[in-house]
């Protein structure tokens, strides 16, 4: 018999009032599209050539809209043929003399952007933002490459979040791909502002492992910040030398409260050429990030067997309550102008 927590926690927050990728702007075609995002369906489709967000769900027999099809600049029910244009106005009923429009034929809309190969949707229904949508850096840099990759990851948001911003793991999990058996003491500082929290390593050398001798061949102390900003971006930024830079940027898109999907963006300079090290990069990216999908299954299987979380925290456990803190205010509206902090930690990493 599994024992069960008497009381039941999980580090979850729904932060509706912001924006989240839905797609890459190149899966959206000529046909409708179906995303879920905070266990909310959403049926994507262009017109006029810009992506439209609509609650997929036909306001007649609630039929899912991404059954459907486009015709002209609407969408239209493959049930009845119900026909909604980019607001989510119902503009034709096809067996009906009568007019189409109706307050109660309306389907919910969520605002949409197109932005740096990204559709992103703002999350709370028929809303206008007042903020856009977060600006991946240096992407309109000529001197940067850039590579992008996706996948799905079985946990939460905020433990996706942690795992990418989590330094202790990578000596275990990733040993030999990033960092090595070799500990050295560094100083973390780590800021929490409004709307971010931040780790900066000082006195780090640059990482053993094959990702740091690529990057480095010739060594050195390294400047490398870990940045959670609100909602759910989670950043890994590296300077090796004078020449190197890396900013590794995940947009993370809840799709339920144990399912998030990643969309990460790496740009980077380098003395050794860019395509050479995207044929190095991109296969050792991948295999670390299938360890880390493994071990958030693992997590998020033991979480749910015992019904909920035994979290224990030490002073190397950095930005993970700092991240919990700030989703669970911004879940609750609240603007900590004044809420700030920053402190220093030693830890062998």
């Amino acid at each position: 018999m599994v024992p069960i927590p008497t009381k039941r926690r999980f580090s979850l927050a729904r932060v509706l009032d912001h924006w989240y990728i839905a797609c890459a702007a190149h899966e959206l075609g000529a046909r409708p599209l179906a995303r879920t995002i905070f266990d909310t369906p959403l049926v994507l489709f262009r017109s006029e050539g810009a992506p439209v967000a609509l609650l997929d769900r036909c306001a007649h027999r609630n039929v899912p809209l991404s059954l459907g099809f486009v015709e002209g600049e609407r969408l239209v029910c493959g049930y009845h043929g119900w026909a909604f244009d980019h607001d989510g106005a119902c503009r034709d009923v096809p067996a009906l003399c009568g007019a189409a429009e109706g307050k109660a034929r309306r389907v919910p809309r969520f605002a949409t952007r197109e932005q740096h190969g990204f559709v992103w949707v703002y999350m709370r229904p028929d809303v206008e933002p007042e903020r856009e949508p977060y600006a991946f850096p240096h992407l309109d840099d000529a001197r940067y490459s850039t590579v992008r990759h996706g996948m799905d990851f079985p946990g939460s948001l905020h433990a996706t979040l942690e795992n990418i911003l989590d330094v202790p793991h990578t000596a275990y999990l990733h040993r030999g791909l990033f960092r090595g058996v070799k500990k050295n003491e560094i100083t973390a500082v780590v800021r929490r502002t409004a709307d971010r929290a931040e780790a900066e390593y000082l006195g780090e050398p640059r990482p053993t492992g094959v990702m740091g001798s690529i990057l480095a061949p010739g060594g050195g102390t390294v400047t490398h910040f870990d940045r959670f900003i609100l909602p759910s971006i989670a950043q890994v930024e590296y300077g090796l030398g004078a020449k190197n830079h890396l900013v590794i940027t995940s947009a993370l898109t809840p799709i339920s409260d144990f399912e998030t999907r990643l969309f990460a963006v790496a740009t980077f300079r380098t003395v050794i050429p860019a395509p050479l090290l995207k044929a190095v990069l991109l296969p050792i990216g991948k295999k670390v990030l299938e360890q880390d999908r493994r071990m958030l299954q693992a997590q998020t299987d033991a979480v749910q067997r015992f019904g909920g979380e035994q979290y224990v925290n030490t002073d190397v456990d950095l930005l993970g309550p700092h991240i919990l803190r700030l989703l669970r205010q911004a879940e609750r509206g609240e603007s900590p102008q004044e809420d700030l902090h920053e402190e220093q930690v030693r830890l062998r990493a």
